[in-house]
């Protein structure tokens, strides 16, 4: 049994007696790296060149915003990625895109340990022997009593080679003298000594090597040791901190190399001391990948095993899952007879068999389904919106029996949501309730008619659904069909008999909605079926009024040909006109409703002709149309205010001169029930540009109301001080003429100015109205 240690790896980037590796050094001087980075681009060109990295992820890295983040994710993909790509990144690719960063490294691996004992393997030592141009001899590994030299050969490149490596780069590449080194026949001896798995002479050399060290082909001891099937070499080389996630040239990990030749001790152990399951290779295979090709059952129920163990942690997606996305049925099938849970779920809280059905994977989804896999909710629905009617069949045939009702009925609604015809006719064909209510209290056939899926409602129609289906609300499929302007499945609807007077929501018709949703084309075809064209809402309100309000004037030119009567009032006593008057900017159906002859002097129940809505909702169009068809401009509402009033409250300065303009400058004075004049209206809401243009009218600028307040108490009392400044200096330019001055010194009906009002209030602006005042009253300067 491997016994787990520490890692003592990232201390060594910073130890004082060892020198680091190419992998701490980039963890250790990431901010440096991420920062100093200035030719990222250079650098994945580089990478991509050297093998480091394919072209797909450089072009994933230059989608990335932000230098700093595309250096980060290099950063991450070279740790990930082992030693070998953290090395390489530093030299050639550094060295070349970065020389002035990559001289800095250089310095600071030297300052981490002066005196360098063993630089073959860390980083500081491959820098070394890359850089070194001639040939080197080194005394290495003691044989027994013995010491024997060896020299490093120079490798030569071919000045091809140099060449496609120099297009792809704006770096010049090493020059063919500056070549690469073979690794030294004594490193080849150790790793044959692993793999004779002579264990003691292993040990008696390890006191001067380093335990990762690797071989021309990236093999570490540990993937010797595993993949010849050394149980305790692999024990001593962990022990000695020998990494277990070190990749060799076809991204194998020691695990990859162990599962393949059926070790499932060495397996157990690696998995035991922490060796990374799911890792791929080259060929995007796992080590169960390997362990399944190769026939060996007990190497792949020891991974299952320990892949059960972790579910409840798992972050990703588990082995069989991973099969079904592959399509690898095969694999399925070994992998459910050695013990893998068929219905195990992911970090997604999906299953296998979810993600062959994604993948339209027949042959894996058969295998799954064989073995039992449970279809749910999730797994149906996929089916459905992918459109896979083979698949679907599939798992109607596999589950008929035990398809739990709840599951068909949701894929029922699904189909109806996707609009998939042929989809829905085989569910419905194994047993899916046409007639199913959802929840809302949805039918498929109301669920249809709402989205407007023409083809599915002819499905349901043909399999004899309930046509007269209502929602909670009295909701009607006819109701559902005209708001949604589906004019197929309307006909289909009318033509089986459908009341074209159903009530609905609140009373209305669908004919009331075709005016609301602006379903002109729909209008003709309702009113043929026997829809009434006056018929009324909860509110007393007609089509034409909800037609009206909406602005919508081609519905409302069809209702009016079918003789909507034009002088029908709501519970407030309002015609259609109202409801056109009030809906700012839509002027347009006021002037059909005018065309026709609509009374436009009718007052409702508060008395409120259309001028007053208009002038209330500040519609200009409405306000300038009305008036040029002769209404009382100076009509008053119950309340006695004139359109004039409600104008001027509203700040709405267009209008107030278009009324000016009709009124000839009468009805300035006018008085509503509280005895406010216009100018008090503008006053109490702080409309200054308003006040501007009655006053210039003629109006009286010291007029009171019923408590005596002048617009100028008012304006105080409102702490409007803009308007305050205006009616202070009213009257004192030579323009005015006769034109009096504000009083400044009024009371009103509790004897108060307007002064006294502004220091009762307690905000800034009432501060400073009463400066303002004081100052002008001289009483402060």
């Amino acid at each position: 049994m491997i016994t787990i240690l520490k890692d003592s790896q990232t201390a060594a980037a910073t130890s004082n007696f060892i020198n680091p590796y190419a992998i701490d050094v980039i963890q250790t001087k990431r901010k440096d790296l991420v920062y100093g980075i200035s030719h990222t681009e250079d650098i994945l060109d580089l990478l991509v060149t050297e093998g480091v990295l394919t072209a797909m992820k450089r072009s994933i890295v230059l989608t990335i915003r932000g230098r700093k983040d595309q250096n980060s994710r290099v950063l991450d993909m070279l740790e990930a990625r082992g030693e070998r790509a953290c090395r390489i990144f530093f030299h050639p690719c550094l060295m070349l895109a970065e020389p002035d960063l990559y001289q800095q490294i250089k310095t600071y691996l030297g300052n981490v340990n002066e005196r360098i004992r063993d630089t073959r393997r860390q980083l500081i030592g491959y820098l070394l022997e890359r850089e070194q141009e001639a040939t080197m001899t080194i005394t290495n590994y003691r044989m027994g009593a013995q010491r024997t030299r060896h020299s490093f050969v120079i490798k030569e490149t071919k000045g091809s080679d140099i060449k496609k490596r120099e297009e792809k780069s704006s770096f010049p590449l090493l020059k063919p003298d500056e070549t690469k080194l073979v690794q030294t026949k004594s490193e080849n001896d150790i790793h044959a000594i692993v793999s004779k798995g002579e264990l003691n002479l292993l040990e008696e050399l390890l006191n001067d090597i380093d335990v990762n060290s690797v071989n021309s082909s990236m093999e570490t001891l540990l993937h010797v040791a595993a993949e010849n099937g050394h149980l305790s070499i692999v024990e001593v080389l962990h022990q000695r901190g020998a990494s277990l996630d070190l990749q060799d040239e076809n991204n194998q990990t020691a695990l990859h190399r162990a599962a393949s030749r059926g070790h499932s001790e060495i397996v157990k152990a690696l998995l035991q001391a922490g060796a990374p399951m799911y890792t791929m290779d080259l060929q995007g295979k796992t080590p169960v990948h390997l362990a399944a090709e190769n026939g060996h059952l007990d190497t792949v129920r020891v991974l299952l095993k320990e892949e059960a163990d972790m579910c409840e942690s798992c972050t990703r997606d588990m082995f069989l899952h991973m099969a079904a996305k592959e399509d690898d049925w095969k694999l399925t099938e070994l992998l459910l007879q050695s013990g893998a849970a068929v219905d195990a779920q992911n970090d997604q809280n999906k299953t296998a068999l979810f993600y062959a059905v994604a993948g339209g994977h027949d042959k894996t989804l058969t295998v799954l389904l064989n073995a039992g896999a449970k279809v749910d909710r999730d797994v149906m629905n996929e089916a459905i919106k992918l459109n896979q009617e083979s698949v679907l069949k599939l798992l109607l045939d596999n589950t008929r029996r035990t398809l739990s009702e709840d599951v068909l009925n949701s894929a029922l609604f699904s189909a109806v949501r996707h609009n998939r015809n042929a989809v829905l006719t085989t569910l419905i064909d194994s047993g899916a309730n046409v007639n199913i209510c959802d929840k809302q209290g949805y039918t498929p056939v109301l669920l249809s008619a709402e989205l407007g899926h023409t083809e599915v409602f002819s499905v349901l129609t043909v399999k004899q659904a309930k046509l007269d289906a209502a929602l909670p609300d009295l909701s009607s499929a006819l109701h559902l069909a005209v708001q949604g302007g589906c004019v197929p499945i309307v006909e289909k609807l009318l033509e089986k008999g459908l009341d074209p007077n159903i009530i609905g929501s609140k009373a209305q018709t669908p004919l009331h909605l075709a005016a609301v949703f602006n379903r002109s084309d729909l209008v003709g075809l309702l009113s043929n079926a026997g829809s009434k064209v006056n018929a009324v809402n909860q509110d007393g309100a007609t089509p034409l009024h909800l037609a009206s309000q909406q602005g919508n004037d081609q519905t409302a030119v069809q209702l009016i040909k079918r003789k909507a009567d034009l002088e029908a009032v709501d519970r407030q006593g309002r015609t259609a006109l109202h409801y056109a008057a009030a809906a700012r900017g839509k002027n347009h159906v006021v002037d059909v409703l005018l065309s026709t002859k609509a009374n436009a002097d009718t007052p409702d129940k508060a008395k409120k002709t259309a001028l007053h809505l208009a002038a209330m909702e500040g519609n200009v169009d409405a306000v300038t149309s009305l008036l040029s068809h002769k209404v009382k401009a100076g009509a008053k509402d119950m309340d006695g205010s004139t359109p004039l009033h409600y104008a001027a409250a509203g700040g709405f300065v267009s209008i107030v001169s278009l009324l000016l303009q009709s009124l000839k400058k009468k009805g300035l004075e006018e008085r509503n029930a509280w005895r406010k004049t216009p100018l008090h209206a503008a006053a109490e809401k702080g409309h200054d540009n308003v006040a501007v243009l009655l006053l210039e009218a003629g109006a009286k600028i010291n007029t009171t109301d019923h408590n005596k307040d002048t617009p100028l108490h008012c304006a105080a009392q409102g702490g409007h001080l803009e308007m305050v400044k205006r009616l202070v200096g009213w009257g004192q330019s030579s323009q005015m003429g006769k034109q009096k001055k504000v009083n400044l010194q009024a009371t009103n009906k509790v004897g108060k100015t307007p002064l006294q009002i502004a220091e009762t209030g307690d905000t800034p602006q009432h501060e400073s109205i009463a400066t303002l005042l004081k100052r002008k009253m001289f009483l402060i300067k």
